[in-house]
């Protein structure tokens, strides 16, 4: 049979993966409440399978006692399990764990601080509302850092492998359109837990690697690490759309056609700027994967045009020309 402490890892496991599968749905309009809510619960069933681990699993510690009085108002010498309303024993809060496992530096205090600020934003979202693009923006902060402390914190108690899932939370980019103008809309209730949020941040620690928020960039960069987000360009129009700055796109696709063919040049020796390198290179200028066309004029439709070439481009050449290296 499994610990108890066992069990509620993969509840708390559980719990998490789907306040990620919720945020990260396209078009889901309870977004940043239902994911508090639930990564809420996984943090508690978490810090709960620890609190058991470091007490034997003997569920009893995890229980609220209250002290019984004898009639003659001298108190009985064992506290008396505090019930629920159906009877089951009342168990400690997500504060109460929170707050002695960081006391005894089992806890580290900035992830402390980050389920308080989590906590803010969920009794913000179910006792009332919050409607700014800007407080999607903190929340965004706030879990992405959330789902990196658990994760840290699971792997550094439990030794949990998180490898089978997809264990981060898309950029708002890829999920929602931004309005820049809703930056002004916050209401007196969600400027107050944006500036909880904020008092709280210093706790932030590079060293170990638990933080109470985590600014969210997107940029394309090539990597090999295991961990980076994979996007591919695509043609689809249903895909989530992405917006790339003049700078993206000269990182994205950094070859003009004089670029491209100087350094086909240098790259085969079989190459020539032929009828066969230019029927090669047309059609892929329809494709985003391989090439960005440039109104030199963008306001002026009958603008003359360049074309920007990006690296991939050579995955399809390689395959018609030998390389110097072979």
């Amino acid at each position: 049979m499994k610990a108890r402490s066992q069990e509620l890892v993969e509840k708390s496991i559980a719990a998490m993966v789907s306040a990620i599968e919720v945020y990260n749905k396209p078009d889901f309009k309870y977004r940043e409440e239902t994911f508090s809510i639930l990564a809420i619960n996984a943090w508690e069933l978490l810090l709960k399978a620890k609190w058991l681990k470091d007490h034997n699993n003997k569920v009893r510690s995890l229980y609220v006692t209250e002290k019984r009085m004898r009639p003659n108002g001298k108190p009985y010498k064992h506290a008396k399990v505090k019930m629920t309303g159906s009877g089951n024993p009342f168990t400690h809060s997500l504060d109460y764990l929170a707050k002695k496992m960081a006391e005894k530096k089992t806890l580290a205090d900035a992830a402390h601080k980050n389920i308080i600020a989590l906590c803010e934003i969920r009794d913000s979202s179910v006792h009332f509302y919050n409607k700014s693009r800007v407080f999607a923006v903190r929340l965004q902060e706030v879990g992405s850092a959330s789902v990196r402390n658990y994760a840290r914190a699971a792997q550094s108690w439990f030794g949990t492998d998180f490898s089978q899932y997809n264990f981060y939370l898309m950029p708002l980019a890829f999920v929602k359109h931004q309005q820049p103008s809703d930056a002004i809309l916050l209401n007196k209730e969600e400027k107050n837990v944006a500036s909880f949020i904020s008092s709280l941040e210093a706790a932030n620690d590079p060293v170990t690697g638990y933080a109470v928020s985590v600014n969210i960039e997107l940029k394309f960069l090539k990597s090999k690490a295991g961990d980076a987000i994979k996007v591919q360009v695509t043609n689809d129009p249903g895909a989530p759309k992405v917006q790339l700055t003049e700078e993206h796109l000269k990182d994205k696709y950094p070859l003009n056609y004089a670029a491209l063919t100087k350094a086909c040049t240098e790259r085969y020796c079989d190459f020539v700027q032929n009828k066969k390198y230019h029927n090669l290179r047309k059609p892929l200028k329809a494709d985003k994967r391989y090439c960005h066309v440039k109104k030199l004029d963008p306001d002026n439709p009958k603008s003359a045009k360049q074309e920007w070439y990006s690296q991939a481009v050579f995955n399809v050449l390689d395959q018609h020309y030998t390389s110097k290296g072979k």
